[in-house]
């Protein structure tokens, strides 16, 4: 199992629009086989950074999601255009 979090910041004036493509986004890769989470967030106190929490049954299924035509579109078209800050962090189940 691979689980891990990105977080990332935007300008204020983008928090509509990353709302709509993180929802558009979420859905379909709820949907692909080896998703086993993806939970987008929004920071409390922070409403300019995201934190998107995701698991995916292993590296396969991973690599399916960075490929998919929704990824191109609402991440690296569109959120990773609009983002000013990035940082993921790789996790590991202790139970």
């Amino acid at each position: 199992m691979l689980s891990f979090t990105v977080r990332m910041t935007f300008d204020q004036a983008e928090h509509d629009a990353i709302a709509e493509m993180l929802c558009q986004l979420t859905a379909a890769t709820r949907k692909e086989p080896g998703c086993v989470s993806y939970i987008p967030h929004f920071v409390e106190g922070e409403a300019c950074t995201i934190v998107i929490y995701e698991q995916y049954v292993d590296k396969a299924a991973l690599e399916f999601h960075r490929n998919t035509p929704h990824f191109h579109q609402y991440a690296i078209g569109g959120l990773y255009q609009k983002m000013r800050e990035r940082q993921m962090e790789n996790l590991t189940a202790i139970c």
